[in-house]
């Protein structure tokens, strides 16, 4: 069968060049980049750190650099929205991002909400519906998405969590290499199940090693663990069970991938997340050369 051609634009998550968002930003110039992911959680693009008219010099410098923003990461960290005690600051931080990521020109933030309970009946379940449906309404007033993470649960539960929120305003930002490493859910499939929900897209790429307790990479309520993307990183590094790999080199099916993505319509980002590696820059260039193979010269 021919290889897919594909017309998404590429993008690079800023964070993984480790080297702050200014050089950030030149360095996915430099790489080829469309467009970049930038964290607006903490530190220079924190919206409470921002005043108007430095929101306007950000977007003005990004634009300088013929750059757009593909997304904003509103990752809260923690249990995601499973503890009621910390969902009305968590909220009401989301909703902050989302008025910055429109300011700044892009209506998707992507976030982790924490690992959707196996029983809908239960009051985690509850605790994270109820949070996601205001979220979902407030994004659908002003045309924007809160785009959850593939990857702590199969993409069959994360549809029908979705389906009961009565609108599209938390989506789904797809992460092929998660599903792979942490489930082993098959994300070709996956795409055509979450079909109706993705608005964003994470290239990225994984091996699974071995059986891994969800719950050990991504915390639960009431668990040991809770999500913090260093423990993660050390895991996709150097773990027994998973390992996150250059793009192209993991078993996410790229052919098949990129065509179920085509198939279903989606014309958004494909963004690189490094999140592991020595030398992330080299390796962001590469994975950008690899997904312009895909495309019509």
């Amino acid at each position: 069968m021919a290889l897919p051609i594909i017309t998404n634009k590429i993008g690079v998550i800023v964070d993984s060049f480790q080297v702050g968002v200014k050089e950030g930003l030149l360095k996915a110039k430099q790489v080829g980049a469309d467009g970049v992911q930038i964290y607006a959680v903490h530190g220079e693009l924190d919206p409470a750190n921002l005043s108007t008219a430095a929101r306007a010099q950000w977007k003005s410098y990004i634009e300088s650099l013929g750059l757009e923003i593909s997304a904003l990461v509103g990752d809260l960290g923690g249990h995601g929205f499973q503890d009621p005690a910390e969902n009305r600051a968590k909220i009401d931080k989301s909703k902050r991002i989302m008025e910055l990521g429109m300011e700044l020109g892009t209506n998707i933030i992507t976030t982790h909400i924490g690992i959707v309970p196996s029983d809908p009946n239960s009051r985690v379940y509850e605790t994270m519906h109820t949070a996601c449906e205001e979220l979902a309404r407030f994004a659908n007033d002003m045309n924007a998405y809160f785009a959850i993470e593939t990857g702590p649960e199969t993409a069959e539960h994360l549809k029908s969590f979705l389906d009961g929120l009565g609108t599209k305003g938390v989506a789904v930002n797809f992460d092929p290499a998660n599903m792979v490493m942490v489930t082993g859910d098959d994300p070709v499939q996956g795409v055509y199940t979450l079909k109706d929900y993705i608005v964003h897209t994470h290239a990225k790429d994984g091996v699974k090693l071995g059986h891994i307790d969800p719950r050990d990479v991504y915390g639960d309520y009431g668990y040991e663990v809770s999500l913090d993307h260093d423990n993660i990183a050390v895991m996709a590094e150097s773990g027994a069970a998973f390992r996150e790999v250059p793009l192209g080199e993991g078993t996410v099916d790229w052919p098949a991938y990129l065509r179920a993505l085509q198939e279903i319509g989606y014309n958004g980002y494909l963004t690189i997340e490094r999140e592991v590696g020595t030398n992330p820059e080299a390796d962001i260039s590469k994975a950008v050369q690899f997904l312009k193979r895909y495309k019509a010269i």
